[in-house]
């Protein structure tokens, strides 16, 4: 049975994805270069380091890493203050975790300022515990580490720790390391829905629908 829940953000419960797939691109474009297609599905599996590296050194640019990096969340920076809405259902769904007492963390490849900016501005941070990064784990979601870092905290084993994911890499990597996974349908990987209802344990169409993961988890 469930004890504990790890949730992605961006596409799971932010509709956000755009943004970071276009984050990259609107940078090299911002320094006069025009970007390889694919670029955003390309990094987006990368820390934001890794993604920086990759770019500076393809593009030759000139800026360090880190500039690279500040320049990528000042890109993104506002769009979390101001705009990133919640995914339908998701608000609803964590108060009922909340309310069968169910610890949550959160586990992002994302920036932790700006998914702390977004969740105050929206009314859901208090539901979590903690928010890692794969930034501060060192790797990403390719890699299973951040999951078990995250259920280390919450002190649960992995098959009664459930991973909220909605991309087949994250989705196949918590899966690996024995955690329960619940693969949630974002337009951004639209392509790979099938694989994704094939790899997880359960998937839902949205968050609107607790008590089709319930009847679930209570197995």
């Amino acid at each position: 049975m469930i004890k504990g829940a790890i949730f992605d953000v961006d596409g799971t419960l932010l509709d956000s994805m755009c943004i970071w797939l276009d984050a990259g691109e609107r940078y090299l474009r911002k320094c006069g270069l025009e970007p390889e297609e694919g670029l955003g599905e390309k990094i987006f599996t990368m820390t934001l380091e890794e993604g920086a590296a990759y770019v500076k050194k393809g593009y030759h640019l000139s800026q360090s890493e880190d500039e690279i990096v500040s320049g990528v969340l000042e890109i993104v920076r506002e769009f979390y203050y101001e705009e990133a809405p919640l995914k339908e259902g998701a608000k609803a769904f964590l108060q009922a975790l909340q309310e069968h007492d169910i610890p949550m963390v959160v586990a992002t490849s994302g920036n932790q300022e700006l998914v702390e900016a977004a969740f105050t501005r929206l009314g859901i941070l208090d539901y979590f515990d903690r928010i890692f990064t794969c930034t501060e784990v060192g790797v990403g979601k390719r890699y299973p580490d951040i999951y078990r870092c995250a259920a280390q905290y919450m002190e649960t084993r992995p098959e009664e720790t459930y991973v909220f994911e909605d991309v087949l890499h994250a989705v196949r990597s918590a899966g690996s390391a024995g955690f329960r996974t619940v693969g949630i349908y974002d337009a951004s990987s639209d392509k790979e829905q099938e694989e994704i209802r094939k790899s997880a344990d359960i998937y839902l169409g949205d968050l609107t629908d607790f008590s089709k993961f319930w009847e679930y988890a209570e197995k």
